[in-house]
């Protein structure tokens, strides 16, 4: 399976049971998961890791785990991945880095480098990205990447923002990777 390159100073790799105290950490985390119904058990997290998992077998992408290229530290998690809303499954891009991480432009250049993957390697014509209305850096990371507010919707019980872009805007670049 393909990961996205490397990015300036970010590093992809696929989730393994042995990242199991870094995600656990990271998704049991009450500030990082703020936006979520709730943090996470360890038991859930290993099923996060065995749902990703799955998702590389089956897709060929899910979400990555994340260390910072100089030292490589545990950053938190980004990729893509199926999503079905209101009965139509779009392929995602999420992110959620650690707290101490935040707000240094990780998850934008991170979610730009699954972007491109999307683009580039997976052939992919359209990204969403689903988003608590109260998550404004979030918002602001889809908004970076090129997606805009496109609709609410229900997702898993609760109103969602879902923000969507074309991959390719250029209809002529469309036609010639199709051939």
């Amino acid at each position: 399976m393909a990961i996205p390159a490397p990015t300036k100073r970010l590093s992809f790799q696929e989730m393994t049971p042995a990242d199991l105290d870094d995600m656990a950490a990271l998704l049991g985390d009450p500030e990082v998961m703020r936006y979520y119904p709730a943090p996470m058990s360890r038991e859930q997290a290993a099923r996060w890791i065995e749902w990703n998992q799955r998702l590389y077998r089956e897709h060929g992408h899910g979400l990555w785990l994340l260390t910072l290229r100089d030292t490589g530290e545990f950053a938190g998690n980004c990729g893509l991945t199926p999503q079905n809303v209101e009965g139509t499954v779009h392929v995602e891009v999420g992110y959620l880095l650690r707290t101490h991480l935040q707000n240094k432009g990780y998850a934008t250049e991170a979610a730009h480098a699954c972007r491109d993957h999307a683009r580039d390697v997976l052939g992919l014509d359209q990204l969403i990205a689903i988003i608590n209305p109260d998550n404004r850096p979030s918002q602001r990371v889809a908004e970076k990447i090129g997606l805009a507010f496109e609709r609410t919707a229900l997702y898993n019980g609760c109103q969602q923002r879902i923000y969507a872009g074309s991959l390719h805007t250029d209809p002529a670049r469309r036609r010639a990777q199709r051939s």
